[in-house]
């Protein structure tokens, strides 16, 4: 395990604690396999909401926009 996946698990248990342990691991996973894509997504939500646009409303469009490589990404 490397040093960045550890944290990344702690953090993970740290701020997903109410999220169902199987589900916490696979979102883990999934950071790990492509923390790039990861991070562009999150620097692009906050992005929006600096501009104004609501937390949620944010996510949702950003998700919708990186749909198809979250869809490989949890295929592999």
């Amino acid at each position: 395990m490397s040093v960045q996946s550890f944290f990344l698990k702690k953090y993970a248990n740290w701020k997903l604690k109410d999220v169902p342990e199987t589900q916490r691991e696979q979102m883990v996973g999934l950071v790990t396999k492509d923390p790039d894509l990861f991070k562009k997504i999150g620097d692009e939500i906050e992005r929006r909401k600096k501009g104004g646009e609501p937390e949620m409303k944010a996510s949702m469009e950003v998700m919708k926009k990186y749909r198809s490589e979250l869809a490989a990404l949890m295929q592999k």
